[in-house]
């Protein structure tokens, strides 16, 4: 275990990180779901360097200030409610033994945050926006649109993998060398 110093300066700047990729949802709108997933694979970084809990500390103290300080909203509910904590649970499903078994536990995680995401978004923040955009694919609008959120969340898990790897390899080993 690291000394509390290097976890809260590793902590502040993954944490100011993650706040700017969230401010940029504001100023680039085109990318308001891809700026939250980006926020959310920083979190990664402070789980394996200090720990999960740590990590977790961190994603609650961003998820506040992404409320306060973000112009868009709805990037920021995407990453309290999708992005920011899965790479986090991410590394406790790995433990499960068959790989399958983790693909369905990590949809069936996203897919109830999705649902909570929905209800948050329409019903709490009165975004009825989101009902407008369902009426244009007809009745089945909210069937597809989840089944496309599913598509790009199988592509965001895989695309995780590949940064964690690439993580273990190269930027980890550069991290410890300069402790």
């Amino acid at each position: 275990m690291r000394d509390i110093s290097y976890r809260v300066a590793l902590g502040g700047i993954v944490s100011a990180l993650c706040l700017v990729t969230m401010f940029l949802a504001g100023v680039l709108p085109a990318l308001y779901i891809v700026l939250p997933m980006i926020a959310g694979v920083l979190m990664m970084i402070i789980a394996e360097e200090v720990s999960k809990s740590w990590a977790l500390l961190t994603y609650i103290a961003v998820s506040i200030l992404a409320m306060f300080i973000t112009f868009d909203k709805e990037a920021a509910l995407m990453f309290i409610l999708l992005f920011g904590h899965y790479p986090i649970l991410r590394l406790y499903t790995d433990k499960l033994p068959l790989k399958w078994l983790r693909r369905l536990v990590r949809l069936l995680i996203f897919n109830v945050c999705v649902v909570v995401y929905f209800y948050v978004t329409v019903y709490i923040f009165g975004l009825d926006q989101m009902l407008e955009e369902f009426d244009d694919f007809g009745r089945y609008g909210a069937y597809i649109m989840l089944v496309l959120a599913n598509v790009i969340f199988v592509l965001y898990d895989l695309n995780l993998d590949n940064v964690h790897r690439i993580y273990k390899k190269k930027l980890a080993v550069k991290l410890r060398k300069n402790k």
